[in-house]
C-alpha cells in the first residue's frame, strides 16, 4: 500500500485519539484530570469524588458526592455480586482472574448490551456498576460472613476486606491518595486497549476485561511488587546491589518512565505519603532511591532516570497492610475508574480503531486464482 504512514515503535508520540479526561506533560512533570491537578485531587478529595469527576464530568458538591457514594455502595452490596464472587473465589485465588470471571459472568447475568446499542445514561449505569464490582471481586471472600460493605467508602471497605481489620484512618488516607493518583494516566497500554475494544461497540465488560489483560503484564501493572523485591535484596547496602544489577545489564524496577523526562509527580506525592506513615521501610526506600538515582545518573548521564510511581506505591501499600500479591490488583482497582471513563468517551465516536501493519514476511508464492488469466 502506498498510503501507509510509518510511526515509531510502540506508537510513541503518535496521537491516536482526542480526550477530555486527562493530560500528561512529561517535560514539565505534571498531569491532570479534566483540568484539575491530579496530585492535588489525591491530597484533597475522596476516591468517590474523583471517580465522579472522571465518569460524570465534574467534582460533586457535598450532597452530590454523598449521593454518588451511596450509589456506589449500593452496587457493591448487591446480593448477586456477593454470590458471584463467592462462586468464583471457590475456583481461583488469583485476584485478576477472579475479577475477569466476575465481570464476564455479571455481564451475562445482566444481559449487558453492546455500548453501540445503549444511550448515554445506560452506558453510565454500566460503567458505575462494573467499576463497583472491582474492589469486591479483587478482595474475594476475605471476610467470613461478608454481608456487604461496612462503614466508610470504597477505600475503607477494600482495606477491611484485604486486611480483615478495621482500617486505620492514616492508612485509609494514604491508600486513597495512591488510588486517586493512579486512576488515569493518558493512553497507557491498558487504557488504549479498552478504547480499541470500545470502538467496536462491544459491551462494557469486554472493554474492561481486555484492559485488565493488558495491565496484568509485568511491564505495565506488575512493577510495584518487583520494586519491593529490590528493596529486600538490596538490604542495608543498596549502592553495591544496584551497581551489580546495572553491571549485569538488568533494569531497576521502579525507576524511569516512558513519558516523564523529569520527576514523576505521582512518585513525589507517594514519597510524601510514605514519609507521613514513617517506619524503617520508608527510611530504607529513601536510601535506596538516593543510591539508585546517583548510580543511574552516572550510568546514563544523557538521561538520568528517577523514581516512578511504582517505587513508592509499593512502600505505601505495604505500610497500609496490603500483601505483595495484591499490589497489581490494587493498581487495577484504581485504573478501572479511568478505563470506564475512557470507554464512555470512546463510545461516543462511531469510528472503529483499525490501524494497518506493514507486511515483512515471505512474498506471495503464486497469484490467487481470481487474478489468473
Amino acid at each position: 500500500m502506498s498510503d501507509l504512514i510509518d510511526v515509531p515503535r510502540g506508537l510513541n508520540g503518535v496521537v491516536a485519539a482526542e480526550t477530555a479526561l486527562s493530560d500528561v506533560d512529561g517535560d514539565a512533570g505534571a498531569y491532570h484530570y479534566r483540568g484539575r491537578a491530579a496530585v492535588d485531587l489525591a491530597r484533597e478529595r475522596s476516591f468517590e469524588d474523583v471517580w465522579h469527576l472522571l465518569v460524570v464530568g465534574d467534582l460533586p458538591d457535598a450532597a452530590g458526592g454523598a449521593a454518588f457514594a451511596a450509589r456506589v455502595a449500593g452496587a457493591r452490596s448487591d446480593e448477586r455480586l456477593r454470590e458471584l464472587v463467592a462462586a468464583v473465589s471457590a475456583r481461583t485465588d488469583r485476584p485478576l482472574a477472579r475479577l475477569r470471571a466476575v465481570w464476564t459472568l455479571a455481564a451475562s447475568e445482566r444481559r449487558s448490551a453492546p455500548l453501540y446499542d445503549l444511550d448515554e445514561a445506560s452506558r453510565l449505569e454500566e460503567a458505575v456498576a462494573f467499576a463497583a464490582m472491582a474492589p469486591v471481586a479483587l478482595a474475594g471472600v476475605a471476610l467470613a460472613g461478608d454481608s456487604g460493605p461496612g462503614g466508610g467508602g470504597v477505600v475503607a471497605d477494600y482495606l477491611r476486606r484485604i486486611t480483615g481489620a478495621e482500617p486505620d484512618a492514616a492508612h485509609e488516607r494514604a491508600l486513597s491518595a495512591y488510588l486517586v493518583a493512579a486512576m488515569d494516566h493518558g493512553f497507557n497500554a491498558s487504557t488504549f486497549t479498552a478504547r480499541v475494544i470500545a470502538s467496536t461497540g462491544a459491551d462494557m465488560a469486554s472493554c474492561l476485561t481486555g484492559a485488565l489483560g493488558a495491565l496484568s503484564g509485568p511491564l505495565h501493572g506488575g512493577a510495584p511488587a518487583r520494586a519491593l523485591d529490590s528493596l529486600d535484596r538490596a538490604g542495608d547496602d543498596p549502592a553495591s546491589w544496584i551497581a551489580g544489577e546495572l553491571a549485569a545489564g538488568r533494569r531497576l524496577m521502579g525507576f524511569g518512565h516512558a513519558v516523564y523526562r523529569t520527576s514523576d509527580p505521582r512518585s513525589e506525592l507517594l514519597r510524601e505519603v510514605a514519609l507521613g506513615l514513617g517506619g524503617d521501610r520508608v527510611e530504607q526506600a529513601l536510601a535506596f532511591q538516593r543510591a539508585a538515582e546517583d548510580a543511574l545518573s552516572a550510568h546514563r548521564p544523557e538521561r538520568p532516570l528517577r523514581a516512578n510511581v511504582e517505587f513508592y506505591a509499593a512502600v505505601v501499600m505495604e505500610q497500609c497492610g496490603i500483601p505483595r500479591a495484591m499490589f497489581t490488583p490494587t493498581f487495577a482497582l484504581a485504573r478501572t475508574i479511568g478505563w470506564t471513563a475512557h470507554v464512555l468517551e470512546q463510545a461516543r465516536d462511531a469510528k472503529i480503531i483499525r490501524p494497518s501493519a506493514r507486511y515483512v514476511g515471505l512474498p506471495l508464492v503464486d497469484a490467487p486464482r481470481s487474478a489468473r488469466t
